[in-house]
């Protein structure tokens, strides 16, 4: 449930859904209301409290035990020295103990919990009934693409875990011996999947298959993977440091870059070929049920892809318009005339990647003491504005939040992308900046992490839309707070608005209404000004990773609308610091749940709800 967080915040998502079991085992009929009346009257609320908090904190750990690279990733270093199970037989294990974990807690009556205890009984029971529905689509069969996989999995964790004592290193040592073993795991699902026709698009497979053959290639030293021995801690020997560069050595010469070039032959000579030639998932067994389903898990709505579609396309309409008001202010006549202008404009591009690192900390740096004006409630984390490994720049995006630890002996870190550093803009990059960093990802993330009082799992547990739709929603409060001074950069901050609505409509487009690639890239160039290194690797990734894009903006736009029926109800009484503390103090949280607390909110202020709300 919780493998996918163990990379970063904008990596690939959702690879590890176990396969289904068989349709006998899927139906888990919850307690009836009787039963639960029954138990209710057997146990007092605070045993069932205590009951529901010891099942948690039991699936917690297995989560931990099952995905050690997850543990390790927040800083549990119990399972440093182990790597995941990758076969069809611990998936099936996984699920099996999921169901039984889904009755214990449905035989759990949460009548009399508070508000809190509540929704972690609600999360929970939604995690592990989204799962069994996951494994029907088989995803696990589909391990790879151009964003990430197994050949990237352990280049990004390392870069996330820290070195203090020899028994990090050793670990890491065991870590590197188990990685060949991994990659035969995932190979033989791969094989599967091919025989089933469960084929990412071909294509994105040859993107791939570039970032596996740049890591298969590599001199030992060289690789990621051997990052460990740049610096050791001057408590660690000089003889144990050069035993400990022999063996991590040794370890990825003999065994790891083997498996990488033996995987690397493997996608070469079979896997690429047989790729699928249709980009949108409708072409996968059951693709359109499958595209609902990624709707639904990545939005936590029940919006079909034509209601999606048609607000993609009012939004693109919408931020035109504003945009087109800036152009004329600037003394442009139309959008096109503007865009031709920032692209042909040196002083709109950095002037090496080291410039636009620069700009990136600097629009960080003032949104940080312009935070006490919009949240009571501020992160303890630190944020750091790192660049982005050279094996992963040419397909990422232009920028991505990596969290760090709830202890603080990791910083959160904004990932930029310095590929083409000199032909990227500069016009977005404070939006960008806001949204990675503060008040978006960063800030949310780490008041999550550091929530005290609830599971642990509620302080890592992701919605999308969620956590998406508050970074996006982040990158206005900057103009709040009298930022985007530069009128370049406020064009910037609405286009990026745009690119998230355009992203509603190639999404469903692709996925849905069997739209080209051509048809996705065409219709960005029209109606954006995002660079054309961007836009390649953008629409790939809304190919690769369905559903997801459509987080942000459905996201931002129920945030919004919470917001202004809270000014509507409350008036002078409204508050956006304590809104804002509201909406995050809480973690990441499905949108149908963060409309109930701020509906309870508005109530408890004072204020009345509009007809029709629930």
């Amino acid at each position: 449930m919780f493998k996918k967080w163990f990379v970063v915040v904008s990596i690939f998502l959702g690879m590890a859904c176990a396969p289904p079991l068989p349709a006998s085992q899927k139906k888990l009929p919850l307690a009836t209301p009787a039963e639960q009346a029954k138990a209710e009257a057997a146990q007092p609320v605070t045993a069932r409290v205590k009951e529901m908090n010891d099942l948690l904190e039991e699936i917690w750990q297995n989560n931990l035990q099952q995905n050690p690279e997850f543990a390790s990733s927040i800083g549990d270093t119990r399972y440093n020295d182990k790597i995941s199970d990758y076969s069809v037989r611990a998936y099936n294990d996984e699920l099996a103990r999921e169901q039984q974990y889904l009755l214990r807690l449905g035989a759990i009556s949460p009548a009399g919990f508070s508000d809190q205890e509540r929704i972690s009984y609600d999360l929970q029971l939604r995690e592990l009934t989204e799962d069994q529905e996951a494994s029907e689509f088989k995803e696990w069969q589909m391990p790879i693409n151009q964003m990430g996989g197994i050949y990237s999995t352990y280049p990004e964790l390392v870069r996330q875990l820290t070195f203090n004592s020899v028994k990090d290193y050793d670990d890491w040592i065991t870590r590197l011996q188990a990685i060949p073993h991994a990659f035969d795991q995932v190979t033989e699902n791969m094989e599967i999947g091919m025989e089933a026709k469960r084929m990412p698009p071909k294509f994105l497979l040859e993107q791939a298959l570039v970032q596996v053959k740049e890591l298969a290639h590599q001199k030992p030293e060289d690789s990621p993977l051997a990052m460990p021995l740049q610096h050791f801690p001057a408590t660690i020997s000089a003889a144990e440091q050069q035993r400990i560069r022999t063996e991590m050595l040794a370890a990825i010469a003999k065994e790891v870059l083997p498996a990488y070039l033996r995987f690397e032959h493997f996608m070469e000579a079979s896997y690429v070929p047989a790729g699928r030639t249709d980009p949108g998932v409708w072409s996968l067994p059951d693709g359109q049920r499958y595209y609902q389903f990624c709707i639904h898990r990545e939005t936590t709505t029940d919006m079909t892809p034509a209601q999606i579609h048609q607000i993609g396309l009012d939004e693109v309409q919408r931020d035109e318009t504003e945009m087109l008001a800036i152009a004329k202010k600037l003394g442009y006549p139309d959008l096109k005339s503007l865009r031709a202008a920032v692209a042909a404009n040196p002083k709109l591009h950095p002037a090496s990647a080291d410039a636009l690192l620069a700009a990136y900390n600097g629009y960080e740096q003032g949104m940080e003491a312009k935070l006490p004006t919009l949240f009571h409630h501020l992160p303890k984390a630190k944020l750091e504005v790192v660049t982005i490994p050279a094996y992963r720049a040419k397909n990422a995006a232009a920028a991505y939040y990596e969290e760090g630890t709830a202890d603080g002996s990791r910083p959160g870190k904004i990932t930029v992308n310095t590929y083409n550093a000199t032909q990227r803009t500069l016009t977005d990059v404070e939006a960008i900046a806001y949204h990675e960093g503060v008040p978006g990802h960063h800030m949310q993330i780490s008041i999550g992490e550091e929530m005290q009082g609830v599971p642990e799992f509620r302080k890592y547990v992701s919605y999308t839309a969620f956590v998406e739709g508050w970074a996006l929603y982040a990158e206005r409060l900057g103009k709040e707070v009298g930022f985007y001074q530069d009128p370049y950069s406020d064009y910037g901050r609405i286009d990026n608005d745009e690119w998230r609505a355009i992203r509603l409509v190639v999404d469903t487009g692709v996925h849905s209404m069997h739209w080209t690639r051509q048809q996705m890239v065409d219709y960005f160039h029209a109606h954006s000004s995002l660079d054309e290194t961007n836009v390649q690797s953008e629409v790939d990734r809304y190919i690769g990773w369905p559903g997801q894009a459509l987080a942000y903006k459905v996201g931002q736009l129920k945030i919004l609308a919470l917001r202004e029926r809270a000014k509507q109800s409350l008036g002078t009484r409204f508050d956006l610091r304590s809104f804002h503390d509201e909406v995050i103090d809480s973690g990441a949280l499905p949108l149908d749940v963060l409309e109930s607390r701020i509906d309870a909110w508005i109530v408890a202020q004072g204020g009345q709800l509009p007809p029709g709300a629930k």
